[in-house]
């Protein structure tokens, strides 16, 4: 997957109400450089699939924000969350192609989105 090539200020993460929009009800914001790399090397090392997508519905909505505020377009996506060693699926909102991350970056997003729910 391909995000700006602009610092990122800001990573929010909603529980997802399906496909097509973004959750605005926030359960989680990512502001400190360790979750914010996560999250773009995650996100940048995830590879396209082939095909279109025939999924449930996505598990989070993931709005990535960059810097200067407001200068940039935030970037939407569903995020459905592997488990333990398994790939996470993430696709753009508004797009039907879908990207697979490694198991160990959806160990690296289940340690900030897990461990936040404890």
């Amino acid at each position: 997957m391909v995000l700006l090539d602009e610092p990122i200020s800001e990573v929010n993460v909603s529980k997802s109400d399906g496909f097509g929009g973004m959750n605005e009800e926030i359960l989680y914001s990512f502001q400190d450089k360790e979750s914010l790399t996560r999250f773009e090397d995650a996100i940048t090392s995830a590879v396209l699939q082939p095909g279109k997508a025939d999924i449930s519905d996505p598990e989070y909505d993931v709005m990535v924000e960059y810097q200067p505020e407001g200068e940039f377009p935030a970037h939407g996506i569903h995020l459905w969350l592997g488990g333990e060693n398994e790939r996470s699926t993430f696709m753009y909102i508004g797009d039907d192609a879908v990207y697979l991350t490694s198991p160990a970056h959806t160990e690296k997003l289940r340690e900030l989105l897990i461990e936040e729910k404890k």
